[in-house]
C-alpha cells in the first residue's frame, strides 16, 4: 500500500504539471490563430473569457491522453534513475505490481474522460459556436481581412482595403457580382457600411461614391458604366455569419453525445434500407422503360426508317439520371452513418488510450532512466504525433468508407497497445537500458564532446 501511494506521488505532479504545460501551449495556440478577430474589435472581456473557456474543452480531450504518457514516463524514470526500480525488484516487487496502481488510477481517468467526452464536450463546443455565431454577427466585419478577397458569400467575392471593425465601415471597395448567370458586375465605391437586416438573413452593403461595371458574358461587347452616389446590394448572409443561432441550433456530430450520435446512426441505418430498395426497384424500372422504348425504336425504323432518335435518347436519359440520383443518395447516406460512428468510436478511442500511453510509458521510463520532464515530453511528442497520424488518417478514411469506424479509430491503440504489452513484458522479465549515443555521430564534434552534468559526476 505504501508502495502505491509512493508511485502515485511520482505521478501525480508530472501530469497536473504536463497537462497545465500542454493546456498552456494549445490555448496559446488558439489566441495567435483568433486574436485578430477578437481583441480591440469592441467585444466585452466577459465575450472573451466565455469564448476561451468553451474551446478549453478539445483542449482537454487531447491533452489528457499526452499528460498520462509524460507523467508516466517521469515517474518511472525518475524510479529507475535513483535505482528505486532495482531495489523494488530485489524485494520481490515486479513491474507489474508497481503499475497496478497507476493503471486503476488511469481506468479512472479513462472513465471521467469518457463522461466528459459525451456530457461536458459536445456542450462546451456547442455553446463555442452559438458565441462564435454570436459574435460574427454583432461585427459581421470580422470575416473581412483588409486587402484580402473573401469569397464567403455565394456568388460574391469582396475586397475592402481599410476595414473599420469598431463601425463596420469599409473604404476602397471591389465587389465582383456573379449573382446572375447571364452577366458579370463590377462594383467599386470609396466607402460603405456592412450589416445585418432585421431578421439576420441578408447582409446589407451601402455604399457611397462608386461605379458598376456591367459586361454579357454572352457578347463581351456590350459594356456599360454606372456611376452612383449611393447604392444598397443585399447579399444572402446564411453562409456568411454560419447558421440560425439559438437555444434550438442544430447541432453538428461533434456537438452531440454517444446516445445522440447512436440514435442518428440508427435512423440513417433505416433510411439506408428504404434508398436501397429504391434503387432497386429504379434498377428494374429503368430495364423495362428502356427495353420498351428500344423495342418501340427498332419497330419504328423498320416501317419508317427516318424516325428521330429524340423520344429514346430522352427515355434513357431520364433513366440514368433517376440511378444516378439515387446513388448519390446512397453515397451521401453512407458517408453520414460513417461520421456519426467515427464520432462515437472517437469518444472511447481517446480515453482508451490512457491506458495504452501508460503501458508504454512505465517501462520506457525504466529503460530509458531519466525523468527530466524534457525527456518525457520529447518522447511523449514522438509517440502521441504517431498515434495522431492514426488517428487523424483513421478518422478521414473511415469517412471515405475506406475503413470501418471502428479500425479508423481503433487501429492506434491497436497497435500501440500490442508493442506497449511487449515492451512491459520485455522490461519486467529483464533489466533493458536505453541509451540515444547511437545520434550522436549525427552532431558536430564540438558539441559530441560536450558531457551533460550526469555524464561528468559518474
Amino acid at each position: 500500500m505504501l508502495i502505491d501511494k509512493y508511485i502515485l506521488k511520482n505521478h501525480a505532479l508530472p501530469f497536473l504539471f504536463s497537462s497545465f504545460v500542454l493546456m498552456a501551449v494549445l490555448l496559446l495556440q488558439f489566441l495567435m490563430k483568433f486574436a485578430d478577430r477578437l481583441v480591440g474589435k469592441g467585444l466585452d472581456i466577459i465575450i472573451i473569457i466565455k469564448l476561451i473557456a468553451f474551446n478549453l474543452a478539445w483542449m482537454v480531450v487531447l491533452v489528457v491522453p499526452m499528460a498520462v504518457l509524460i507523467a508516466t514516463l517521469m515517474a518511472f524514470g525518475n524510479l529507475a534513475q535513483n535505482n528505486e526500480v532495482a531495489v523494488l525488484k530485489a524485494s520481490g516487487v515486479s513491474l507489474y505490481r508497481m503499475m497496478l496502481a497507476p493503471m486503476i488510477a488511469t481506468i479512472l481517468v479513462g472513465v471521467l474522460l469518457i463522461q466528459f467526452n459525451n456530457y461536458v464536450y459536445p456542450e462546451a463546443n456547442h455553446a463555442a459556436k452559438i458565441l462564435m455565431q454570436d459574435i460574427s454577427r454583432k461585427k459581421p466585419t470580422l470575416s473581412l481581412v483588409p486587402g484580402v478577397f473573401s469569397h464567403e458569400v455565394p456568388n460574391y467575392s469582396i475586397l475592402a482595403r481599410e476595414i473599420e471593425r469598431e463601425s463596420n465601415k469599409l473604404k476602397n471597395l471591389t465587389i465582383y457580382d456573379r449573382s446572375t448567370p447571364t452577366k458579370t458586375n463590377i462594383v467599386t465605391a470609396k466607402e460603405g457600411v456592412i450589416y445585418f437586416s432585421k431578421d439576420q438573413k441578408k447582409l446589407i452593403l451601402d455604399l457611397k461614391d462608386g461605379e458598376i461595371h456591367e459586361s454579357q458574358i454572352a457578347n463581351r461587347a456590350e459594356y456599360r458604366i454606372l456611376k452612383f452616389e449611393k447604392h444598397k446590394i443585399s447579399l444572402p448572409g446564411d453562409d456568411f455569419t454560419f447558421q440560425q443561432t439559438g437555444p434550438g441550433a442544430p447541432r453538428g456530430d461533434r456537438e452531440l453525445g454517444a446516445q445522440a450520435l447512436l440514435a442518428l446512426a440508427d435512423s440513417a441505418s433505416a433510411f439506408r434500407k428504404e434508398y436501397l430498395l429504391d434503387y432497386s426497384q429504379k434498377i428494374h424500372d429503368t430495364f423495362v422503360s428502356d427495353s420498351i422504348a428500344l423495342k418501340q425504336f427498332y419497330d419504328a425504323r423498320i416501317l419508317k426508317p427516318s424516325v428521330n432518335l429524340a423520344k429514346v435518347e430522352n427515355v434513357i436519359r431520364n433513366s440514368e439520371n433517376n440511378i444516378k440520383a439515387s446513388v448519390y443518395r446512397i453515397e451521401a447516406n453512407l458517408k453520414s452513418i460513417n461520421r456519426f460512428w467515427v464520432e462515437i468510436h472517437k469518444k472511447y478511442s481517446l480515453p482508451f488510450a490512457c491506458i495504452v500511453f501508460l503501458l508504454i510509458g512505465a517501462p520506457f521510463g525504466t529503460m530509458v532512466r531519466k525523468g527530466g520532464f524534457g525527456m518525457a515530453a520529447g518522447v511523449s511528442l514522438f509517440f502521441f504525433l504517431i498515434y495522431w497520424a492514426f488517428l487523424i488518417g483513421g478518422e478521414k478514411l473511415a469517412d471515405r468508407g475506406f475503413f470501418s469506424p471502428f479500425w479508423g479509430m481503433w487501429s492506434g491503440n491497436i497497435v500501440f497497445g500490442i508493442f506497449g504489452i511487449y515492451l512491459t513484458i520485455k522490461a519486467a522479465k529483464e533489466r533493458v537500458t536505453l541509451n540515444f549515443e547511437f545520434f550522436n555521430k549525427f552532431l558536430p564534434k564540438q558539441m559530441r564532446s560536450i558531457k551533460t552534468g550526469d555524464d561528468q559526476k559518474n
